[in-house]
């Protein structure tokens, strides 16, 4: 059982997108419970596939269902669903250790970060990295990934002006959470460090190797 069983899902809002999709929404705002019961739907629909689904996309706080309305329809979909919320997932949460080299011309609003949390940067790379993230969502841009939650003490807006560029690696901090970024993106979050992991690579199938609902470990590089 993984850390996101451990917490009870809420009741969702199932809302029809069109005749052939359904979007599952567990809460109107971010936060842990939310995030949990969308990534628990989407494993327990992984384990137990329900006929006509074609394509399921699992985000912050909701699923995306896809369905061939040849094969499925939404109500009797909605009582799949049901089935699947209470129940576990019979997959442990795949576990990543990557690498970060922190501040200089890698990470620029490091110094700025740590001051505003009134922590020295040394203290702030010890408590960044001090414990795994769950995998929140992927996918904002090819490869993007959204980490989280960091404690509160370790919790800051984001920027008030968006930088226009940065490269892929980068590795951003802002709101209780952490990304890593795949491509050159524009971004209003702090940039922290730099990691030489790709999450995105066209060649491969599949294109990436972070999901949903993965756990991963920062490692500051000396």
């Amino acid at each position: 059982m993984s850390d996101i069983d451990n917490i009870a899902p809420e009741r969702p809002l199932i809302v029809p997108l069109g005749d052939s999709a359904l979007l599952v929404r567990f809460g109107s705002r971010l936060d842990d419970a939310a995030n949990a019961a969308a990534l628990s739907l989407a494993r327990a629909l992984e384990d137990d596939p329900v006929a006509g689904l074609v394509e399921m996309v699992p985000s912050l706080v909701s699923v995306l269902l896809i369905y061939d309305p040849a094969k499925a329809e939404p109500v009797r979909l909605a009582g799949e669903i049901s089935l699947r919320l209470s129940r576990p997932s019979r997959h442990a949460a795949a576990s990543h250790r990557i690498a970060v080299q922190f501040g200089g011309a890698d990470g620029p609003d490091l110094d700025a970060v740590a001051a505003s949390l009134n922590l020295s940067v040394a203290t702030f790379i010890e408590q960044h990295c001090a414990a795994p993230l769950r995998v929140l969502a992927t996918g904002f841009a090819p490869g993007f990934v959204d980490c989280g939650f960091h404690p509160d003490h370790l919790t800051l807006p984001r920027r008030k002006q968006v930088r226009p560029l940065v490269p892929a690696g980068s590795v951003l901090f802002a709101a209780g959470q952490t990304a890593i970024t795949a491509t050159d993106i524009p971004t209003g979050w702090h940039v922290i460090g730099r990691t030489e992991f790709r999450n995105f690579d066209a060649a491969r199938l599949p294109p990436t190797q972070l999901k949903a609902g993965d756990m991963v470990s920062f490692e500051a590089l000396r």
